[in-house]
């Protein structure tokens, strides 16, 4: 196992020290060129991955390590720490107000939410913003303009822009640099400013109070989705204690809704209103919204009723205080929770719920005899709506495949997730082969900046893996413990040889291509290379080859689901 921890190492060492080698000494020449930052630099032309792997040096440069550090106990500072960035970044927060902006915050489906909120009001004719954490496979995915993550040109055209003027006032700041999120944040608010968008919808990264979206000061309206348990070192470990932070993107009248919440959390959200001094409403079920007939989705799984309703409304909100000659004169203030009017969705509205698209939610795809569930529910709760919806949908497919189907999960988890909870959550599908594997593309060496992790070790990763296939060994009453052996053909060290229905790869490639094995053309691409299995494992994959069908579910981490993406769907790599 040592001698597969060092084989990627060294692909991934050999990968980041010649980007960040062969960056750094254009980044250096570069900053040195500008000295104002009220103007937007000049530069020469620098393309799309050198910006995209400058922006990765900024996962774990030392001020950012330390900086996170120093915050950790004292979190108003991240706040102060952001406006600071901001202003050197040629930036007002006053400047923010343009932006008409909707805040959305949630442990499950904020980021649905959001975009049901901006297809509704794309559909109306507006120039929309839409920023979103974390990506699928490319950084632009993160920052939207109409729908469409930005273009390379202009990501690259606003990113220099940014990052010379952080990088020319570093040096007066104490060489600090903000970390990669805060940085995507700030030019997010950038571009939509420059590109003059008519609305900015931004999703939370993680908790509110303290995110670094919330140096907004005035949105036009706010919103909560689904509350759960998650983030518990940053956000605490009770969800009273989680629903305090999320209720900190509130701001003095400015209406709020949330969904429907357990008792204690929806207590605390009420305090918090409250203590802040804006309404806070309850949305209805979709079904009690008036209208002919039953709301199509875009999204598939019935927890996206709740996130559809949640998007009416703030859509409806924004709408009404886009029409009032005055917006500023109509503050709304505390009256207690009330339920939010289930009124009548216009036309606009219809179509746009119907018409929203979110990749790796709840997603199908299908290739030829290989059909792949994609969902990155990455919580217990999301799990089990990931697996009512799995457990609805997969069966609707075999009813029409004509002969035998093999079922494969492909999982894998990251951060502090209870991987044992969602690995239970999933043995009632009735997996024929259990595979895991790490957030890794792929473990030949190439360029993908968009995907790469600085901030977990390999071995970290496959032992994570390891034992996520241990735990569902355990589940499944196999509570022998395998050899530890990895081999495959010529000695290199890629996959588990333990029970046939359960192996480790080393790579997201490594395990597409051997559950495929084959059947699936997107995959079969000369180009895409991966290192070869042993002849024993390829055995194993008999049922296969032999099956008519073969029904790939991948959850556990939105990474993942990019990382699968990257190579199913070419198109979002263009």
């Amino acid at each position: 196992m040592l001698r597969l921890f060092r084989v990627l190492e060294r692909l991934r060492a050999c990968s980041e020290v010649s980007a960040r080698n062969r960056h750094w000494t254009k980044i250096t020449e570069l900053s040195a060129r500008f000295s104002s930052t009220k103007a937007a630099p000049r530069f020469r032309r620098m393309d799309y991955q050198d910006a995209v792997c400058t922006l990765n040096t900024l996962q774990t440069n030392a001020s950012a390590l330390e900086q996170v550090k120093r915050e950790r106990g004292h979190p108003e500072l991240q706040l102060q720490a952001m406006r600071g960035f901001l202003q050197r970044a040629g930036l007002k927060v006053e400047e923010l107000d343009r932006l008409n902006i909707i805040h959305v915050t949630g442990t499950k489906g904020k980021g649905s939410t959001c975009a049901f909120t901006e297809q509704i009001l794309r559909n109306y004719g507006f120039r929309t913003g839409f920023y979103s954490s974390p990506h699928l496979v490319q950084v632009r995915e993160r920052i939207r303009i109409n729908g469409q993550p930005i273009g390379k040109e202009l990501f690259t055209k606003y990113f220099w822009q940014v990052y010379c003027r952080l990088e020319e006032t570093k040096v007066a700041h104490g060489g600090s640099m903000p970390a990669y999120f805060r940085f995507l944040t700030i030019l997010a608010f950038h571009i939509f400013l420059q590109e003059k968008v008519d609305l900015a919808v931004f999703e939370v990264g993680i908790g509110g109070a303290y995110d670094c979206t919330n140096i907004i000061r005035r949105p036009w309206v706010c919103g909560i989705s689904s509350l759960g348990i998650d983030h518990t070192s940053i956000l605490g470990d009770t969800i009273e204690k989680i629903a305090w932070q999320k209720g900190g993107i509130f701001k003095p009248g400015v209406p709020a809704f949330t969904v429907k919440q357990p008792d204690g959390p929806m207590k605390v959200l009420q305090e918090r209103a409250e203590e802040i001094g804006c309404s806070l409403s309850v949305c209805p079920d979709l079904e009690e919204y008036q209208g002919e007939g039953s709301l199509r989705l875009g999204l598939a799984g019935h927890h996206q009723r709740s996130n559809a309703s949640l998007a009416l409304q703030l859509s409806h909100t924004w709408l009404q205080r886009h029409f009032l000659t005055d917006p500023a004169s109509s503050p709304v203030e505390f009256s207690g929770v009330s339920p939010a009017p289930a009124f009548q969705p216009s036309p606009a509205m219809i179509k746009g719920l119907a018409e929203t698209e979110w990749p790796g939610r709840n997603q199908t795809l299908k290739h030829g005899p290989v059909t792949y569930f994609l969902d990155g529910a990455h919580t217990t709760r999301s799990m089990q709506a990931c697996v009512c919806w799995f457990n609805e949908i997969a069966p609707q497919h075999e009813r029409n495949a004509g002969g035998p189907v093999v079922r494969v999960l492909l999982f894998n988890a990251t951060g502090e997730r209870d991987c044992a909870a969602m690995l239970k959550l999933l043995v009632p599908c009735h997996f024929d082969f259990a595979v895991f594997c790490p957030n890794i593309t792929e473990a030949i060496a190439t360029c993908n900046a968009d995907q790469q992790n600085f901030n977990v070790s390999v071995e970290n990763m496959l032992t994570r893996c390891l034992d996520n296939q241990q735990s569902w060994r355990v589940l499944n009453g196999q509570e022998q413990k395998p050899e530890a052996e990895l081999l495959i053909r010529g000695g290199l060290p890629l996959v588990a040889e333990r029970h046939s229905d359960t192996l480790v790869f080393p790579c997201i490639l490594s395990a597409l291509q051997w559950i495929s094995q084959g059947r699936d053309s997107v995959l079969s691409d000369p180009n895409k290379c991966a290192i070869p299995v042993k002849p024993s494992i390829n055995v194993k994959a008999a049922p296969l080859r032999a099956a008519v069908n073969i029904h790939v579910l991948i959850t556990g981490s939105l990474h993942l689901v990019g990382g699968a993406l990257k190579h199913l769907d070419p198109a979002l790599n263009s």
